[in-house]
């Protein structure tokens, strides 16, 4: 029974010292966060567009070189 009750101890710091890092954090505003969410889905976009020309590129060239 002890080690239960200090095992629940030790969760309720946890988590009451999470929330005071929690408190201590600085969230982005909501214009920054759409900023940030726009560059990700652009760089996502115009990576998936190389990826896709070097995979076409490179089946082209297996396709020739094995006939």
């Amino acid at each position: 029974m002890e080690k239960i009750k200090l095992i629940l101890q030790k969760i309720i710091r946890f988590l009451s010292e999470a929330k005071v890092e929690l408190k201590r954090v600085t969230w982005p505003t909501p214009k920054q966060t759409l900023a940030s969410t726009t560059v990700v889905i652009v760089i996502v976009f115009i990576i998936a567009i190389f990826l896709g020309i070097i995979d076409y590129v490179l089946a082209k060239l297996v396709k020739f070189i094995l006939g």
